[in-house]
């Protein structure tokens, strides 16, 4: 099971906006990777491209689900949801966390406010974030290398953890690999066998059915938290019990009534069939390991996977990240066109592992080379760095990296292909 290994640190708190931080909970943490240009290139199964600015990326836990501390200002059972969130920030090694009385999910202080950490993902949720299973620390590969995931590596990740921790539910999608999912499931089911973590207070599940009169009562239970997150907007369109939730969930097949594969029957189906509500009864038919989760569609024509690094049509084939002299201005990247076409670069762009971007204009003739002078928004570094060539439309179409022991002086570097 391969995943693409991304290095960068781990960001609790910003310390110029103490009080505008990020949120870190029981399964998001905000990332800064190494190299922004990475996170570009991945897959985009629901079509939403990352939603990376020069903070980061929010991370969203591969195959966990952790109750909810804030969801449309309300929240689950907040003993189980802090203690889920301050494990997984235990886990990655942050000290002394405290949060804003009046802002309870935002960091007031700590004794980092970023942390060193690699993740180990495959792709963008329908929500713009990382997919990922997290991990404390450098990695000692590079940057966007291919890593192959198997059960002990999971378990060492902080959703490992968590899992057999029995302090969040699982939740599997079609883009967790079989072997990795009935791996989890078992980690589940051992903690749920256990009845350690939140599995003791666990209602609304095959175990028997929660009573919910309000959101009042709803905010107090430990319950599935994707159930929660329909519950919530249920309670708040004025329905006072669930004899018609089960109508309201297949009113909306895309952002309600999720599609699922039912794995004991080996069949298709969606939310509402393993979902039973009737008075102020609701109840999960059946354990959240026991069905595959499907990605949000992505909206028809909307591209859902870049292409290949690579493998386009131009390519970057050398560089020159220490010209004699000034580098401002002096730094150059080579491109060959290997069609037999020209190739119009207006829109495109050249881009660093800092996130700068350099413009391109103007054609490049079949077969031909095109030498590209820097301009200083993107400036390579002599310790190393990656290049990316982006189209207009954003799609990272090839990449290089270059480590610092290939960096001489006036020399330049050739990428071999």
């Amino acid at each position: 099971m391969s995943y693409t290994l991304l290095r960068g640190s781990f960001v609790i708190r910003y310390p110029d906006l103490p009080r505008q931080g990020p949120e870190p909970d029981g399964d998001t943490v905000k990332f800064l990777p190494d190299s922004p240009a990475l996170v570009e290139a991945l897959p985009r199964r629901s079509g939403t491209p990352p939603n990376i600015n020069r903070r980061g990326i929010s991370v969203r836990l591969e195959a966990v689900d952790a109750l909810e501390t804030h969801f449309e200002e309300t929240h689950q059972e907040l003993a189980g949801a802090d203690a889920a969130r301050d494990e997984l920030l235990r886990l990655l090694g942050f000290t002394n966390v405290r949060f804003w009385e009046d802002l309870p999910n935002k960091v007031r202080s700590a004794d980092q406010d970023s942390l060193r950490g690699h993740v180990l993902t495959n792709g963008i949720d329908g929500n713009g974030r990382l997919i990922a299973f997290v991990y404390a620390g450098d990695h000692p590969g590079a940057d966007g290398t291919t890593v192959f995931v198997d059960g002990p590596l999971v378990d060492r990740s902080v959703n490992g953890h968590l899992l057999a921790g029995g302090l969040v539910y699982p939740a599997f999608y079609a883009t967790l690999p079989a072997e990795l999912r009935t791996h989890l499931a078992e980690v589940s089911q051992a903690a749920r066998r256990k009845a350690i973590g939140i599995w003791p207070r666990s209602a609304a599940d095959p175990n028997g059915a929660a009573t919910v009169w309000d959101l009042e009562e709803l905010e107090r239970l430990v319950m599935w938290p994707k159930l929660f997150r329909r519950i919530v907007p249920y309670l708040a369109a004025g329905f006072t019990g669930f004899d018609g939730f089960d109508a309201w969930l297949r009113a909306d097949p895309v952002n309600r009534d999720d599609e699922l594969f039912l794995i004991p029957k080996l069949e298709r189906g969606n939310l509402h069939d393993v979902v039973k509500g009737t008075g102020q009864q609701i109840q999960l038919t059946m354990w959240p390991e026991d069905f595959i989760i499907s990605p949000d569609p992505a909206p028809p024509g909307t591209p859902v996977k870049p292409p290949l690094v690579a493998t386009g049509d131009l390519l970057i084939v050398a560089a020159l990240p220490d010209p004699v002299g000034a580098d401002r201005g002096n730094e150059t990247v080579t491109l060959l066109n290997l069609t037999a076409a020209p190739i119009d670069l207006s829109g495109w762009a050249l881009s660093d592992a800092a996130g700068g971007r350099r413009a391109l204009a103007g054609p490049i003739e079949g077969g031909a080379a095109l030498r590209v002078t820097l301009d200083g928004a993107v400036q390579l570094g002599n310790q190393g760095d990656t290049i990316v060539l982006v189209d207009p439309q954003g799609v990272s179409i090839d990449q290089v990296t270059y480590k610092a022991d290939a960096v001489r002086a006036g020399r330049t570097i050739f990428f071999d292909r």
